[in-house]
């Protein structure tokens, strides 16, 4: 092998690896081609592996159509301690198997920043994108996530760990433990009328005040 085609060899080798490390998503097709991307593979693939921005793998792949809902439309819960409707509210979630963070809200740093999110501070609060119900109603916090896309039942991987409950505030001392998002027994979704359209954010009585 000359050195000129010894350089145009290892170059291609290069721009191959580089791919390959800046890929997303790794999938195999209907065909049983391997295939590297940075764009969510088409439905009929499945994913064997995604990883973060940075390179690291970001454990087990969620399906592709809780993974559109999950960036387009993220979820929130913000719970106070000692709060039923809080439970309640991540209960629900955990069994329909959405993927959420949880901020805390305990101290007056807390409190002043949940005001912004609740100004009468009643708990829980859960944002779906830039939406949100204040107050736990199973009605309309499920309409809330068939509006986003979210599927009706769990399709989460059995190993999937679900994210550190963390202060709302900075300022604030202490989390939350990662806890196995794997519930009990799957919760059925409440019936929605389909011409029905959801308001930007609902306010139910059935909350927790600070």
């Amino acid at each position: 092998m000359t050195m000129q085609a010894w350089k145009i060899f290892m170059a291609g080798g290069l721009l191959v690896a580089a791919g390959t490390a800046s890929a997303q998503y790794k999938s195999i097709g209907a065909d049983g081609r391997v295939t590297y991307s940075d764009t969510p593979p088409p439905p009929t693939a499945k994913i064997v592996e995604q990883k973060k921005l940075g390179g690291t793998t970001a454990g087990p792949a969620l399906p592709f159509e809780l993974q559109q809902a999950t960036t387009r439309f993220p979820v929130t819960l913000y719970t106070g301690d000692k709060c039923g409707p809080c439970d309640d509210a991540r209960a629900y979630l955990r069994g329909r198997g959405v993927p959420f963070s949880e901020k805390t809200v305990t101290s007056d740093e807390d409190i002043a920043l949940f005001k912004q999110q609740s100004p009468d501070g009643t708990a829980p609060v859960v944002t779906v994108g830039n939406r949100k119900s204040i107050g736990f109603s199973q009605v309309a916090l499920s309409s809330l996530l068939d509006s986003a896309g979210y599927p009706a039942t769990s399709t989460l991987p059995r190993d999937y760990q679900s994210t550190a409950a963390t202060p709302l505030s900075p300022n604030t001392k202490g989390a939350g433990q990662s806890i196995a998002q794997t519930p009990a027994a799957p919760t059925t979704p409440a019936r929605r009328d389909a011409t029905a359209t959801t308001p930007p954010a609902t306010t139910n009585p059935s909350g927790f005040r600070f």
